[in-house]
């Protein structure tokens, strides 16, 4: 990947951060996370149920790690998209509040909007739900550093 401008056409775009998840993080695909839709600042990735991202084996939850980088990868795409291209980044500050366990059996699905970027901060909001956005699992608020001169 050397050109790192996204093209406007949505679909292209779509497929280009699609990368991500398949082949430039490899810890993305590992946990099989999808980009599934994008709008111009905004990102949906879904992390599909699998039975080594339980946490506690006895109510089969998904344990925070993965549901962590779900948030996190999810921020990152909609700042990419936000800025129009893709950029180097750090996560700065990254609070997730659990507002319910997350359903077994189900996909974890986040949606991240980054809702301002300066010269070297992006702000990032996040839920993360299982089909109801009005009944989230989490919600996040993330800050991400951009680090190129």
């Amino acid at each position: 990947m050397s050109d790192f401008s996204l093209p406007e056409d949505k679909a292209t775009r779509l497929e280009r951060c699609s990368l991500f998840y398949t082949d430039v993080v490899p810890h993305n695909h590992a946990l099989g996370l999808k980009l599934v839709d994008i709008g111009p600042a905004e990102a949906t990735v879904e992390l599909p149920y699998a039975d080594f991202l339980v946490g506690n084996p006895e109510t089969g939850v998904i344990a925070g790690g993965p549901v962590t980088t779900l948030i996190d990868a999810a921020c990152g795409t909609s700042i990419f998209l936000k800025l129009g291209r893709f950029l180097p980044i750090v996560t700065l500050d990254l609070r997730i509040d659990y507002l319910r366990p997350a359903r077994p059996g189900i996909p974890l699905t986040a949606v991240a909007e980054c809702y301002r970027a300066t010269r070297q901060v992006a702000f990032v909001r996040a839920i993360v739900h299982q089909g109801d956005k009005d009944n989230p699992v989490a919600s996040s608020q993330g800050t991400f550093m951009r680090t190129e001169e």
